[in-house]
């Protein structure tokens, strides 16, 4: 499976490495954190997709994000639950989502209005838990993106970049 994400800068890591501690009762922890714009499938060549995507995203600019909460997926549309994340508002990602929507497709239930931009700290726990993290307030995060990485979620890499033109 390949998708296009956001890397996040170290004070988002350092966010989610703070909050580690109130995450203990979730049996998942992600340990490396990007912001996911557009799932791409799974094709045989991974040139074509970048190719792709970069023709998607030839007039798109660099833009802003910020994280400016937490909050849960109580019933996720795949995976266990609940997932807790990171809350990022970002017009700008938004339109970068759709623009890839427009050539990829989305994927239902989780693309397209369905989309929400986040970081994912963790799942596996009780709903509980998630409600007691959603509560808390966070100081917000801002920053630009300026390329995508895409990923390949088999081997858990990054295989190339995507740059949006400045």
């Amino acid at each position: 499976m390949f998708s296009l994400n956001a890397p996040v800068p170290g004070r988002v890591s350092r966010l989610a490495a703070d909050l580690h501690p109130a995450l203990v009762d979730f049996d998942r922890l992600r340990e490396r954190h990007s912001l996911l714009v557009k799932r791409l499938g799974t094709p045989e060549y991974a040139g074509h997709l970048q190719h792709e995507a970069r023709r998607a995203l030839a007039s798109a600019p660099p833009v802003e994000v910020e994280v400016t909460g937490i909050d849960y997926f109580a019933d996720p549309p795949t995976g266990t639950a609940p997932v807790v994340y990171l809350t990022v508002e970002s017009p700008g990602l938004r339109r970068l989502h759709e623009r890839l929507v427009d050539q990829f497709g989305a994927v239902e239930d989780l693309e397209g209005d369905d989309y929400t931009p986040h970081v994912t700290l963790a799942r596996d726990g009780t709903e509980a838990a998630a409600r007691r993290l959603a509560d808390r307030e966070v100081d917000p995060v801002s920053w630009t993106v300026s390329k995508l990485r895409l990923w390949d979620a088999t081997y858990d890499e990054s295989v190339s970049t995507v740059s949006l033109p400045t």
